[in-house]
């Protein structure tokens, strides 16, 4: 399971848990890895064969306008040496994204905490760019795409699974077992496709920042829709 580590010292023995997203709920905006490779070319760590890399991935890799294999495959970091990426992305964290997080996400975030509600992030990106805003948060758990690596380099694969889509719910499924969850009585708090999985597996869905079409999801389903800013 794709488990960065707990972040707070609660014992986590209550059933409910209040789920979030990250890009675009709790991070508003653009999204971070985004933001993150235009910090690397601006550093000049990343350039024009990174893009031209990827490009070539995703034309092998139609339908068109998914983006699914870019999610499954980074390759603006393939071949590139952990030692080196990994102290940039924490420094990219805390400089351009930590001061991004939404005020009204954590405020949410404390009413669950206030609550006894466990808290857990559920985020696609990539888990040493996440580490620092879940630290800052004191969550309880954070699930997010971890970048497999060999003698130090990285290969441009994830670790399966990726949270996202399918791959959340099945996540979520695994920790409603491990920590006896009732989902029924779980909140969840996201923006996109790839949060329906989540969004529908629990009894108090929460749709925030929608975006490509889940707005009126949300309303045949008549789910609260909030914006954070």
């Amino acid at each position: 399971m794709t488990i960065l580590r707990s972040y707070s010292q609660r014992r986590l023995d209550n059933q409910v848990a209040a789920f979030f997203d990250v890009d675009n709920t709790v991070l508003p905006g653009e999204a971070s890895e985004v933001r993150f490779f235009r910090w690397l070319w601006r550093r000049g760590v990343v350039g024009w064969p990174e893009v031209r890399a990827s490009l070539a991935w995703l034309m092998r890799h139609l339908p068109a306008l998914s983006l699914q294999p870019l999610r499954e495959r980074k390759l603006y970091l393939a071949g590139k040496p952990v030692q080196v990426i990994e102290p940039l992305g924490e420094e990219f964290c805390r400089e351009q994204l930590c001061p991004r997080v939404s005020p009204a996400a954590m405020r949410q975030i404390e009413e669950h905490r206030r609550a006894g509600h466990t808290i857990i992030l559920l985020t696609g990106s990539i888990d040493f760019l996440i580490d620092p805003i879940a630290t800052a948060l004191q969550v309880d758990r954070c699930f997010a795409g971890r970048l497999e690596h060999m003698n130090g380099v990285y290969t441009g694969h994830l670790v399966p699974p990726l949270p996202y889509g399918e791959g959340k719910r099945r996540l979520i499924e695994r920790l409603a077992q491990d920590l006896t969850l009732d989902l029924s009585q779980c909140y969840a708090y996201g923006d996109s496709p790839g949060d329906l999985d989540v969004l529908r597996a629990v009894g108090h869905p929460t749709v925030v920042n929608p975006i490509r079409g889940v707005a009126r999801i949300a309303r045949q389903q008549n789910w609260p829709v909030v914006r954070w800013k």
